[in-house]
């Protein structure tokens, strides 16, 4: 059984903790490890191969670190230039797998989901793995908890023929409204749409191609022409646009006669929203859950999510509260679903709390923006041991570096020097330059920017480490698209 992670997305009901640049399933919500940590950590030991990732550009070097810290070495990562849903993502991996085994089975997984019951949920993958040999393309769907209307349903009834613990799909339901989420419930043979599914490799082609050709031929060409960048699999975008934009809900499960569905009962939540995530996590006796510093008087069902400062409550009920560096939410509980509309009003705002946290993730480390100002920037920039920026000029700014701690390694113009905490150096504007970290812990330190422009397509990188693009914005600046990164 080949595992096919799916780590697209950008998580937009989960603002401001999820942002497009450091998404849902990279971030800590619960425990020490992130969400896409967790799905390939609850695999089963045994009869699993090496997993596929298929997963956004802009987000290939902090999954390369991701997988790295738990030791997962993947078969291949196939890097979107754009999201063109479930159905396309699916069938690439698809490709990729029937390339060297078109019998292989597939266990295609979100990569932000909750399991709480480990053992409940690899039981269900044996019976899925049993009807999948026998040619069905299998769902997993949830035993419902209530008439929960942020899920999809999954309509199936009892066919013997189809194995045991397996039925048959009889329908779909969308995203049903509340009364009609109860009338599901009562009726019976209904499931939520996990969203999890396990097939051979070559059945989910030959019913892809039956149903949805445009998808099927589009990917077919595009995965001719994928192309090798260091250990990344990149999907041509000038193929890949012309792609349809369908979910394998739509393209696929609900037109086959093939659909089968586990139930499963894993204590599955979808964190898709902040009300999802409030559920998942243990509450106290009040239902309030707390993560970081808080402090809650007289608060009944409420969510406090923040690591920076102390945020308080008093005398209310039923409220998320989720601080970050650079931006606040504070909202009804029953209404986190329409986070994704702020989301939508500060995207045509070209606000940039929607892009990235004040903190900015790069392959070679991380920079926060401390402080900014006409003429200026101060920055606060870790670099990872053994990692180094890329050599680089600027023609409107100087720099200032102060090391905080660590060993600093600064290449300027025709020197190399050493530098270590409390030293510092000064970039002159048009100066060849590059920072490395040659120790072995992490280099700290601060950098100030000044100048007559700031702005993060000042730069002309001349050797980089990690296949950049020569001139497609600052090391240090916040990324306005997948190539600056």
């Amino acid at each position: 059984m080949i595992p096919v992670i799916l780590s697209g997305g950008t998580g937009s009901r989960l603002w401001p903790l999820s942002r497009e640049a450091y998404p849902k399933q990279f971030l800590q919500l619960a425990g020490d490890q992130s969400l896409l940590q967790k799905t390939l950590s609850r695999l089963p030991s045994d009869g699993v191969s090496a997993p596929l990732i298929v997963a956004g550009n802009q987000h290939r070097f902090i999954l390369s670190e991701q997988l790295a810290d738990i030791g997962c070495e993947p078969s291949a990562i196939l890097l979107e230039p754009f999201g063109r849903n479930t159905a396309p993502a699916m069938a690439m991996a698809a490709l990729q797998v029937a390339a060297t085994d078109p019998e292989a089975i597939m266990l295609v997984l979100p990569a932000d989901h909750h399991v709480s019951d480990e053992q409940a949920f690899r039981a269900a993958l044996a019976r899925g793995e049993a009807a999948a040999e026998a040619g069905s393309l299998v769902l997993f769907g949830v035993l419902p908890t209530g008439p929960d209307t942020d899920y999809g349903y999954i309509g199936a009834e009892l066919d013997k023929s189809v194995g045991e613990g397996v039925l048959r799909v009889t329908h779909f339901t969308e995203k049903p409204d509340h009364a009609t989420a109860e009338s599901l419930l009562a009726n019976g043979g209904h499931f939520w749409n996990s969203g999890m599914v396990m097939f051979r490799a070559y059945r989910y082609l030959d019913e892809l191609k039956t149903h949805s050709p445009d998808i099927y031929d589009t990917c077919q060409l595009a995965f001719r022409h994928v192309w090798q960048d260091l250990e990344f699999s990149r999907i041509p975008a000038e193929i890949f646009e012309h792609c349809p934009d369908d979910s394998v809900d739509r393209a696929v499960l609900e037109k086959t006669d093939s659909a089968v569905v586990v139930p499963m009962d894993a204590g599955w939540r979808d964190l898709g929203s902040w009300a999802a995530y409030w559920e998942s996590q243990v509450q106290d006796d009040k239902q309030n859950v707390v993560v970081g510093e808080a402090c809650l008087e007289d608060s009944q069902g409420c969510l406090v999510h923040s690591k920076d400062r102390l945020v308080t409550v008093l005398g209310v009920n039923d409220l998320v509260v989720i601080d970050t560096r650079d931006a606040l939410l504070v909202a009804r509980r029953h209404r986190v679903q329409e986070v994704k509309t702020v989301v939508e009003q500060l995207r045509a705002g070209k606000r940039p709390e929607v892009e990235a946290h004040r903190e900015v993730y790069r392959p070679w480390g991380s920079y926060d923006s401390v402080d900014g100002g006409h003429r200026f920037q101060v920055k606060r920039i870790s670099v990872k041991p053994g990692e180094q920026l890329s050599l680089q000029k600027h023609h409107h700014r100087a720099e200032h570096w102060i090391v905080v701690s660590g060993t600093a390694e600064v290449t300027r113009d025709d020197e190399t020097f050493l530098m270590t905490e409390n030293e510092s150096t000064y970039i002159p504007i048009g100066a060849v330059h590059r920072l490395s970290n040659p120790g072995k812990i992490p280099l700290e330190l601060i950098e100030v920017q000044s100048g007559a422009y700031l702005g993060e397509d000042d730069i002309e990188r001349l050797q980089d480490n990690y296949g950049r693009t020569p001139q497609t914005g600052d090391e240090t600046a916040t990324p306005v698209s997948s190539e600056n990164v």
